[in-house]
């Protein structure tokens, strides 16, 4: 008679032990997993720019504008360990710590004065208006080839 054994809990150690990327290596390099996530939605008068910074303080984001590109600068700090818990080790550790940044090019019309920035439950919205698309983009001329 075949009986297949159900596992009694979620916990197996031989699963956590060869789920280790030692053994499985992941298929995402260390920059993607430090990029942040970005939506971009298209209203009638702007765009909204909404990243993903779960954990992060507001005073840890820099938002700005320099050479035609939108740069967001964020950093989240290692937590100090206590003293008490020095004899602690971590069995597993996934939360990302250090800095990440991310650039979209906005080109030369938008100013920085335009774009408005909130922070709110972990995400970040930029609110940059949209430009006049006769301005923006140069009339298409054809050049002759000799």
């Amino acid at each position: 008679m075949y009986m297949m054994l159900m596992p009694r809990s979620d916990f197996d150690l031989f699963d956590d032990f060869f789920g280790d990327p030692f053994f499985n290596p992941p298929v995402r390099s260390a920059r993607a997993e430090k990029l942040m996530k970005t939506d971009i939605v298209e209203h009638d008068k702007d765009y909204e720019v909404l990243v993903d910074l779960p954990g992060y303080d507001k005073k840890n984001i820099e938002v700005n504008v320099e050479n035609g590109y939108l740069n967001i600068h964020a950093k989240i700090e290692k937590e100090e360990k206590d003293e008490d818990k020095d004899k602690d080790k971590f069995v597993r550790r996934e939360r990302f710590f250090g800095e990440c940044s991310r650039s979209f090019y906005l080109g030369d019309e938008v100013k920085q004065e335009d774009i408005k920035a909130t922070f709110k439950n972990g995400t970040l919205s930029v609110t940059v208006p949209k430009v006049d698309e006769k301005k923006q983009l140069p009339e298409k001329k054809k050049i002759e080839i000799e």
